[in-house]
C-alpha cells in the first residue's frame, strides 16, 4: 500500500498536546478508511505538523482526518519510507513516547540539507587511476565526517552527496571539516577536483511533488553556481547565529547569501535550465528576460560566481557535456550539439581550454 506524508498548518492556539490528541483520534477510526498511521512530526515554533500514513489514496487520508477531527491537510505527497527515514531519522513513533497514554511528539520535521559536489576541474597531467583512488578516499572522509556530526546520507552518487541534519550547527561544522580536509588534500595532490558545498534548510512537504524538493533544488543550485565555497542560505545563517550567540559565519571558505542573492540564483537558474540547450542563448537573453541591464547582470554574476554571464553559460554547458561523456550515451558530435555548442570543433576547443584535455581523450582515459 502506498505511503503518504501530509502537511497541516497549525493555528496559534493549537499545541503539541492538541496534535497528539488529533493523532489519537485518527488511529481510532483509521481502519474505516483502509489507512494506517505510522507516525507524525509536530513543530510548535513553525506552526506545522506532518503525518506519515499508509493509505490506498490521498482521498482516504483527507476523509479520515475530516471524520476524526476536521483538520484536513493542506498538502499530501506520496513518499518512500526509506527516503523519509533517511531525511527525518524515523518512520515510527520515538520509543520514549510509545508507552505513554497520550503520545505527545513535539519533534520538528525541519531539516538542514547539505549537497556536496566534487566537480572535475583541470585534468591536465592528472593520472586517471590516482584521481579515482583519491575520489574514493574523499568519499570515505565525507562519510566519516557525516557520521561524526550526526548527519544522515540520503543519496550518494559518484562525486555527489545529499545529506540531512537535525542540527544546523552540526551541519555547518561538518561542512567546514569536509571543506578544510578536501581542499588541503587537493592542493597537495593536484587530483583535478574542486569541492562545492550547498547548505539550505526547510520542511519535507511544500507545493512540490517530492519530499524536501524545494530545499534540495536550491542547495544543488548553490553548488552549480558557486564553486570551491560553502554556500549558505539566509535561513541557515540566521539559525546558526541564533544557536551560537550571534557568532558570524564570515570565514573565507563561506559564501553567505542574503535574501536578494538567493532570489537571484533561483531566477537565474530557472531561466538557464529552460534555455541552455539552445545554441542561440547568450548573455543578452539573460538581461532581457531577467529584467537587468547588461552592466547590472555582469556585476551581479561576477560578485556571486566570479564569472561573466557568457562564461557562466559556457561552463554550465561544459558541465552538462561532461556528465553525458561519463554516461557514454552519445558520440561527441551529438553531445556538442545537444549541449548548445554550434559545432563539435568549438565544443572540443572549449572543453580543452576548460579541462586541459580533449573530449575524445577524456572518454578514452577517464570513463569506465
Amino acid at each position: 500500500m502506498p505511503i503518504y506524508m501530509d502537511r497541516h498548518e497549525i493555528p496559534k492556539e493549537i499545541t503539541a498536546v492538541h496534535v497528539a490528541q488529533m493523532h489519537r483520534e485518527d488511529l481510532k477510526i483509521e481502519h474505516l478508511y483502509g489507512c494506517k498511521g505510522m507516525t507524525y512530526w509536530c513543530d510548535e515554533k513553525r506552526r506545522t505538523a506532518f503525518c506519515l500514513i499508509q493509505a490506498p489514496n490521498k482521498k482516504a487520508i483527507q476523509d479520515m482526518h475530516n471524520h476524526a477531527h476536521g483538520e484536513v491537510p493542506h498538502r499530501i505527497i506520496e513518499v518512500e519510507s526509506s527516503i523519509v527515514e533517511s531525511f527525518l531519522g524515523r518512520i515510527e513513533d520515538p520509543e520514549k513516547s510509545q508507552k505513554t497514554e497520550l503520545n505527545i511528539i513535539n519533534d520538528p520535521a525541519f531539516r538542514t540539507i547539505m549537497v556536496i559536489g566534487l566537480r572535475k576541474a583541470s585534468l591536465k597531467g592528472v593520472d586517471p587511476r590516482l584521481m579515482n583512488r583519491e575520489l574514493s578516499e574523499h568519499s570515505k572522509f565525507i562519510i566519516g565526517s557525516v557520521e561524526k556530526f550526526l548527519g544522515r546520507i540520503v543519496r550518494q552518487k559518484t562525486a555527489y552527496f545529499l545529506l540531512s541534519f537535525n542540527s544546523v550547527t552540526n551541519a555547518v561544522l561538518c561542512a567546514v571539516e569536509i571543506h578544510s580536509h578536501l581542499n588541503s588534500s587537493s592542493k597537495n595532490l593536484n587530483n583535478g577536483f574542486q569541492l562545492s558545498i550547498g547548505l539550505n534548510a526547510g520542511v519535507p512537504v511544500t507545493e512540490k511533488d517530492s519530499i524536501f524538493e524545494d530545499t534540495i533544488k536550491l542547495a544543488e543550485r548553490f553548488c552549480e553556481m558557486v564553486h570551491g565555497k560553502i554556500v549558505i542560505s539566509p535561513e541557515v545563517r540566521e539559525l546558526y547565529e541564533s544557536e551560537n550567540l550571534n557568532v558570524k559565519l564570515n570565514h573565507k571558505s563561506f559564501k553567505t547569501l542574503n535574501v536578494g542573492e538567493e532570489k537571484f540564483i533561483n531566477l537565474l537558474m530557472d531561466f538557464t535550465e529552460k534555455e541552455w540547450t539552445n545554441a542561440a542563448f547568450n548573455s543578452n537573453d539573460f538581461s532581457k528576460n531577467m529584467g537587468f541591464s547588461k552592466s547590472q547582470l555582469y556585476r551581479k554574476m561576477i560578485a556571486l560566481t566570479g564569472k561573466s554571464p557568457n562564461n557562466f553559460i559556457k561552463d554550465y554547458r561544459l558541465e552538462k557535456a561532461m556528465q553525458l561523456l561519463d554516461k557514454k550515451a552519445n558520440n561527441i558530435s551529438e553531445i556538442a550539439f545537444g549541449t548548445g555548442f554550434n559545432s563539435p570543433a568549438y565544443f572540443s576547443k572549449c572543453f580543452m581550454d576548460n579541462f586541459g584535455i580533449l573530449p575524445s581523450k577524456y572518454i578514452q582515459s577517464y570513463t569506465v
